[in-house]
């Protein structure tokens, strides 16, 4: 278990750059940009503190914030971490490249995003987070737990976080989604950082482990005709995503 993280931490840091590039764009107009309308549907603000698991740059998490939600963004890469103090500090566009004064200036940029705006960020493994039970109305996990050891143990441990009836917004890979060649190299016996998880074993998987499904939305690869997908059975809409969203209620 402990290699695995260390891998996935060393490969997050190295990806950091090119994530935070690409961020905006994913969350506006990409991949991702369902997945926040999607979230305030069913939590909101009044509700209570939410959880960002696997927050990357936090780009999710400060929009959230600006929109008035108390927000923890927890990744377990410090680099992503520290390009988030930056994001909800407006100083997010040249941090990737400037190391010198990153540990010193930690604490500095806690201090100053904590008065902006009611966001905070901490290294974190989302198997074993720090908070108490029971403890966030809402939480949203997107692309995370393909990346874990065990599936298990993270949506445990995200039910054990969550409120009764709280949400968890659960995004999986579909299954030739690119970033899935990260698991490629499993087939020469090399270890990888990824996990073969697929969208119907994390939906059965939660509702055998306290929760309920509430909604499912495919989004789909490009070149995928949305008309005819609609169309489709929910596994066939599935194989041809290159995301789920499983809306899930704890019971």
């Amino acid at each position: 278990m402990k290699e695995w993280s260390q891998m996935a931490k060393e490969q997050w840091d190295q990806f950091a750059a090119d994530w935070h590039q690409r961020s905006e764009n994913m969350w506006e107009r990409g991949s991702r940009k369902t997945i926040l309308p999607l979230f305030t549907r069913y939590v909101r603000p009044e509700h209570g503190p939410v959880l960002d698991a696997g927050c990357g740059d936090g780009y999710a998490s400060c929009k959230l914030a600006r929109s008035g939600y108390e927000v923890t963004g927890v990744d377990i890469a410090g680099e992503m971490i520290r390009l988030a103090y930056d994001r909800a500090n407006g100083r997010a566009e040249n941090r990737i490249d400037d190391r010198v004064n990153d540990r010193a200036n930690d604490q500095a940029n806690e201090e100053d995003f904590r008065s902006q705006l009611s966001v905070q960020f901490q290294t974190g493994d989302i198997s074993n987070l720090p908070f108490s039970d029971n403890y966030f109305s809402g939480i949203l996990c997107i692309n995370v737990t393909e990346f874990t050891p065990s599936p298990l143990d993270a949506l445990r441990e995200l039910h054990r976080l969550l409120k009764p009836d709280g949400i968890l917004l659960l995004g999986i890979l579909g299954p030739t989604a690119g970033p899935r060649g990260h698991s490629y190299r499993r087939l020469y016996g090399e270890a990888t950082f990824q996990n073969t998880m697929m969208p119907w074993e994390a939906k059965q998987l939660a509702g055998e482990n306290g929760f309920v499904l509430v909604e499912e939305e495919p989004v789909f690869k490009e070149g995928v005709p949305a008309e005819l997908a609609s169309r489709l059975s929910v596994e066939l809409q599935e194989s041809l995503s290159f995301l789920t969203l499983f809306v899930l209620r704890k019971m």
